[in-house]
């Protein structure tokens, strides 16, 4: 794969200070600590474009990352584990409700699941509701290099009990990179 061009833009909670340049935006959408971070910066190339932590909740605004001059990928903030008010926790869910139903540069959504944990009810409600919305999405499954293979199979069998074709993914082997990097693609050229 060649070398892309990837830069930080904007982390914000207020949709008036998100990029107005009307660039296609890619979506990467999970509960915390699913791995989204590690996923952007493995389909970049570099390791610390978007920040990891080993605390879930850390992606509290959506953040912006310019790919090529051509479109953004978009990391929103995670749900489910992250210890804050439920204040906090309701304003990022409507953050987050908003950026999906009202972003009309939204052309792609990756819904990034653990393949060790599979569907919480969280990962449902937003799968059904990008669907409810006819926004296009792909599952992911994370964290496949912590599994065994038996492990591996009955994890993605999981998965595709709701019936999607989950795309295994690894950031420390970098598999599923290609497969990713097809589905992204494939949306962002014009019809």
């Amino acid at each position: 794969m060649r070398d892309l061009q990837a830069e930080f833009v904007v982390s914000s909670a207020k949709p008036e200070k998100f990029p107005a340049d009307r660039l296609p935006e890619i979506a990467f959408l999970g509960r915390s600590n699913v791995g989204k971070s590690s996923l952007i910066n493995t389909l970049v190339g570099q390791k610390r474009l978007a920040f990891t932590s080993n605390t879930p909740g850390r992606t509290q605004t959506v953040n912006f990352y310019r790919i090529d001059d051509a479109f953004y990928f978009v990391d929103l903030p995670g749900y489910g584990y992250a210890r804050v008010p439920q204040r906090i926790s309701q304003e990022w869910k409507k953050l987050v409700e908003d950026y999906l139903q009202k972003r009309e540069n939204l052309k792609f959504s990756c819904l990034i699941l653990d393949t060790r944990r599979g569907w919480t009810e969280k990962d449902l409600d937003l799968k059904r509701w990008l669907e409810y919305h006819d926004r296009q999405y792909q599952v992911i499954a994370t964290k496949t290099d912590k599994l065994n293979r038996t492990e591996l199979e009955h994890g993605l069998d999981a998965i595709r009990q709701e019936g999607v074709t989950p795309l295994p993914f690894s950031a420390l082997t970098g598999r599923g990179v290609r497969e990713i990097w097809q589905a992204i693609v494939k949306t962002l050229q014009p019809r």
